[in-house]
């Protein structure tokens, strides 16, 4: 939760929260877990909007500083097609990743079909016009995202399916062409007992590269006698092999603390899938879905999340001479 010295890593913005129902120029009942991109100076956030009937569609709201003075687009980039059964119940929790070789946004969503949520692929260069490319994991699976490169000629894809029997753990499967996928491999186990990640995990934001590896943000839905609470923790992975994990915090850095997360239609929920790195301002910026109601926004120092990340407990499967490079990454030329 706190960096090295103490200090809380990823800090509330006072205007939270960002976007609020009221806020939207059509009638909603929540608006939340974004994902978030930068496009031509702009920050564009792919909202999850659930209507008055209880379905989901994916509206664009733009900002030039990532904060305030939203700009909402009036029809949805994404919403439920009949033409398309897999998304009958809606389209949620979108996150996006650049892929330069095809200098297109991949859009990675959930599709809520009457057989249960699963995961589906589209494409966009400009965030008005969009295609799909369709499922690409049956139900009951979400939480997806892609890395965007190619390893040995292949991309990777990070997912949690749901599993008859026993914890929620998250997978990372590989494609040579974004449509067929296999080669599945358990990639982070949810932890037992009273671990604030026991149970069920997912993944957050996209995975960013930084110096040493694959920076990942994942959630952990610790179940209580009034429910589950949604905290969200690190991980790094191995910058050429992605299925390796190279450390895992022990510790959450977010969790529901403000009235707008204890409190909405699912309380006790942040909910990341949106991050923005800008390393010359030494900024991340963090979107987040709050009591599944309202969108929020904390920011960091980069330089701070690099530090705590290289004090992260090294994973036993993990090379201890990668994990020796991910210490003197993080400190050469960036603390401060």
């Amino acid at each position: 939760m706190t960096d090295p010295r103490g200090e809380p890593l990823f800090v509330r913005v006072p205007t939270n929260p960002i976007i609020a129902p009221g806020d939207l120029p059509y009638p909603a009942n929540a608006v939340f877990n974004p994902g978030a991109a930068s496009v031509d100076g702009e920050t564009v956030l792919l909202l999850r909007v659930e209507d008055r009937r209880g379905i989901s569609s994916l509206y664009v709201a733009r900002s030039e500083d990532g904060i305030s003075n939203w700009r909402f687009d009036e029809r949805p980039l994404l919403a439920p097609d009949p033409a398309h059964p897999e998304e009958v119940w809606g389209c949620e929790d979108p996150r996006l990743t650049w892929l330069p070789e095809h200098e297109e946004w991949a859009i990675t969503y959930t599709a809520y079909s009457r057989r249960g949520p699963l995961v589906s692929l589209a494409m966009t260069r400009d965030f008005r016009e969009v295609r799909r490319l369709g499922p690409v994991m049956p139900p009951e699976d979400k939480d997806a995202a892609l890395l965007p490169i190619r390893f040995d000629g292949r991309w990777a894809m990070i997912h949690r399916p749901a599993p008859t029997r026993g914890g929620a753990h998250m997978w990372i499967s590989f494609s040579p062409d974004l449509r067929h996928w296999g080669d599945h491999t358990m990639l982070i186990e949810a932890r037992d007992g009273a671990w604030w990640d026991a149970g069920k995990i997912g993944l957050g934001p996209p995975p960013v590269l930084v110096p040493g590896g694959w920076l990942v943000m994942y959630h952990g839905a610790h179940m209580t006698a009034s429910g589950p609470i949604y905290r969200v923790g690190l991980a790094l992975l191995d910058r050429e092999d992605p299925t390796v994990v190279l450390r895992r915090s022990d510790e959450w850095v977010l969790g529901p603390a403000a009235s707008y997360e204890r409190a909405g239609d699912v309380s006790g929920v942040v909910f990341p899938d949106g991050w923005i790195v800008d390393e010359e301002r030494d900024r991340l910026m963090l979107y987040y879905g709050a009591a599944d109601s309202v969108t929020a926004l904390a920011t960091a120092r980069l330089t701070d999340v690099l530090r705590y990340v290289a004090a992260m407990p090294i994973r036993l499967h993990g090379r201890a001479s990668d994990a020796g490079q991910v210490v003197g990454l993080a400190a050469e030329g960036r603390g401060r």
